[in-house]
């Protein structure tokens, strides 16, 4: 009697591992991810776009520069101690961010070095999702741990031969070098085993009789294993190398141009998200002084109240009826928005968007705080959320102003 590690060893390597991965799955899966592929390609390259267009994403006041992301995720980031060591390099961070976008969202789209390409997108998002999404409940409602995982999908599958560039110049190196097409078709293992003159009842005398498997047919590696034929950059051999080097080249110059030409046209048409005015305003600390005459005739300069307890924030002065301005909480460096209403009451909240991070900003046209990034809105009252994705409202903090004029936070 056979025992049944025999009848295990009849049935070959493929099949006492049915959970592993057959030969060349990308062939199986290239057409089906073709949409993910231009999905992912789009979008990134339409963030990076965005990003180089509008001007307030490098500058430091604005409520959505890279400059006020950072410092907001420094407080519920889990790699917040790296971050406050990049505040000081914020412009460059977003530049390199821009432009790593563009370059990801092209190469995707063309399919030119698509493995590489997605590498790029996979620690783009992994770094949003470090940064800005982390702590997103549910975890699947923050949008970056859902592209980590895509990206992760098209690096395992390469951008295949369909609507790529990387396909492109593999079949004109081969037809210059005379060689047959490197296009791959699947097709069912039986049917290469029925036309196979090595194959002879389970054993493969190309092998020396051992057992036939799919994993190390040389009919279908053709003597190099699959990290040898369709590792890196997907090329087939150095000629696409080198010609696909130099089309990256030119594909990288090509970002470069796109990206200034976004940036002049953003700076031209000034097409930003403006909430509101509260990125205008910001309070000085100065206090209101008056300056009155001494019996001597001589004159001298003297605050025109006692100064109340709490943070001396600027003058009431500053901010207009329904106007905002910003400031800093001084307990713990975030941003903060104070709005003097149509009663004439002054209103201040934490500005951090409870979403993910963003400054919020106030709109004067329609009485209510905005998020810029994510349309969050707020209500000015009592700082509860009026429309998400926020998971809840504003931080409020309390603000008096003193009979001298500032604005003290309390």
């Amino acid at each position: 009697m056979s025992s049944a590690k025999d009848d295990a060893e009849a049935l070959g390597p493929e099949r006492r591992l049915p959970f592993k991965a057959p030969v060349r799955a990308w062939a199986l899966s290239e057409w089906a991810l073709l949409p993910l592929r231009l999905f992912l390609g789009a979008t990134f390259l339409y963030a990076g776009l965005q990003k180089m267009a509008n001007p307030n994403f490098f500058k430091r006041d604005s409520p959505i520069s890279i400059q006020s992301q950072l410092i907001a995720a420094t407080h519920t980031s889990p790699i917040s101690g790296l971050l406050v060591h990049m505040e000081g390099i914020a412009k460059p961070i977003g530049l390199v961010i821009a432009f790593g976008e563009i370059a990801v969202g092209v190469g995707t789209l063309i399919g030119l070095w698509s493995r590489i390409a997605a590498l790029g997108g996979l620690l783009l998002s992994l770094s949003l999702f470090l940064t800005v999404s982390f702590h997103a409940s549910p975890y699947f409602t923050g949008a970056d741990i859902v592209f980590f995982f895509a990206w992760m999908s098209l690096i395992v599958a390469g951008g295949g031969t369909r609507l790529s560039l990387d396909a492109v110049i593999a079949q004109r190196v081969a037809h210059k070098a005379d060689q047959p097409s490197p296009q791959l078709v699947p097709i069912p293992f039986a049917t290469v085993q029925a036309i196979c003159g090595n194959y002879v009842e389970g054993c493969c005398t190309a092998r020396g009789g051992l057992a036939c498997d799919a994993a190390v047919c040389p009919v279908l590696l053709g003597g190099r294993g699959p990290l040898v034929t369709r590792s890196g950059l997907d090329l087939i051999d150095r000629r696409s190398l080198v010609v696909g080097a130099g089309v990256a080249a030119t594909a990288a110059a090509g970002v470069l141009i796109l990206g200034g030409a976004a940036a002049d046209v953003g700076n031209l048409v000034n097409n930003a998200p403006k909430p509101g005015k509260s990125n205008e305003l910001t309070l000085s600390t100065a206090p209101v002084t008056t300056t009155t005459t001494a019996p001597s005739g001589s004159s001298t300069t003297t605050p025109t109240a006692p100064v109340p307890s709490g943070k001396l924030l600027g003058s009431a002065a500053e901010v207009p009826d329904n106007h905002a301005a910003a400031f800093t909480i001084p307990s713990n460096g975030d941003p903060g928005i104070v709005i003097h209403t149509d009663s004439g009451d002054f209103v201040a909240y934490n500005a951090v968007c409870p979403h993910m991070g963003c400054t919020v900003g106030y709109s004067s046209a329609n009485k209510i705080m905005i998020c810029p990034c994510h349309g969050s809105e707020f209500e000015v009252s009592n700082g509860d959320v009026i429309v998400g994705p926020a998971p809840h409202g504003l931080t409020k903090l309390k603000v008096v102003e003193g009979t001298n004029g500032n604005l003290y936070l309390q």
